[in-house]
């Protein structure tokens, strides 16, 4: 295990050797970016300018959540609404890899418009060791590309710098603790989004109910978490499955959408174990999604594998 106060002095230090003109963060308003970017703020200050990217494929209240988070943790942040972008770069591709590929490209795109503004040279990412590990290479298997390592685009203008490149999850919470970043221990909310939880197509209707469905699946588990039915998990949410399925509604015979729902605790993010959750609680969580995307999706499972043999996200 690190040092967390010794890291944060080295990080800085190495910061200000990288960087000498300005540079741009990318910030999801995850723990790992938003580590990246209090370091870079301490190192550069004025000098670095985070950037919020609004692919489209956010959380419902996720753009007001990170801006609430970014306020609280003392974050210089400015927003970017690139949804179309996304959804464009995106149509038609179904293949996993493929979408993280144009996910990543699309993120260097909106970046490299947001550094001209800023005149900046250097894109400062949260990448950690699991992002570069999956993501393959010359001496190992590519379990899947992270958008922010192998979707990076060979012909970007912009030198990427990664402070946080050798650490764990679990070392990153340790270095946002020792930074006074709140709530280090929230679940983690991939880069790509929910583009990476609607397996198949992404359209913004499917968007939209895998948003409905991940909105469930948080509100239920944290009121079990509060109510003491559940200690809480290391990550939950939902996916929407590209698997048509006969359901009754009223009368009448549907064809809607498979949501699978995941519940696993984990430390480092290599390894992590599939939650048991009582009975009582997955029934609320199906008969709240079919209702609530009556007609849309019908039918719920429950993911109960580990990883390995299973990545965390499906995508």
């Amino acid at each position: 295990m690190i040092d967390p106060a010794k890291f944060v002095s080295d990080a800085t230090a190495q910061l200000q050797r990288d960087v000498t003109g300005k540079a741009i963060i990318a910030a999801s308003g995850g723990i790992d970016s938003t580590t990246a970017a209090l370091l870079a703020e301490k190192a550069l200050g004025e000098r670095a300018r985070a950037i919020f990217v609004d692919t489209g494929f956010l959380r419902a209240g996720e753009v007001d959540r990170v801006r609430s988070f970014f306020l609280t943790s003392g974050v210089e942040f400015d927003v970017a609404d690139a949804s179309d972008r996304f959804f464009e770069a995106l149509r038609g591709v179904t293949d996993p890899e493929e979408k993280r590929r144009r996910i990543g490209a699309a993120f260097i795109r909106v970046f490299e418009g947001e550094a001209d503004r800023f005149g900046a040279d250097r894109l400062i990412q949260g990448t950690i060791a699991p992002d570069w590990i999956e993501s393959g290479g010359a001496l190992r298997d590519t379990i899947k590309t992270h958008h922010n390592v192998g979707g990076l685009p060979a012909d970007s203008r912009l030198g990427v710098v990664e402070p946080l490149r050798d650490l764990y999850k679990d070392e990153v919470r340790a270095v946002a603790r020792q930074l006074g970043i709140p709530d280090p221990n929230r679940q983690p909310f991939p880069g790509p989004g929910l583009a990476v939880r609607v397996a198949g197509s992404v359209t913004p209707e499917r968007v939209q109910r895998a948003r409905v469905a991940n909105a469930i699946v948080e509100e239920e588990i944290e009121r079990a978490v509060t109510s003491g039915e559940i200690p809480a998990p290391w990550q939950y949410f939902a996916v929407l499955l590209p698997v048509p399925t006969v359901g009754v509604l009223g009368d009448n015979r549907v064809h809607g959408e498979v949501v699978s729902v995941r519940v696993i605790d984990s430390v480092d993010a290599m390894t992590a174990t599939a939650r048991a959750l009582p009975g009582a609680l997955l029934s609320r969580i199906a008969e709240r999604i079919t209702r609530e995307l009556s007609g849309q999706v019908v039918r719920v499972l429950y993911d109960v594998t580990d990883k390995p043999p299973a990545t965390i996200e499906w995508e």
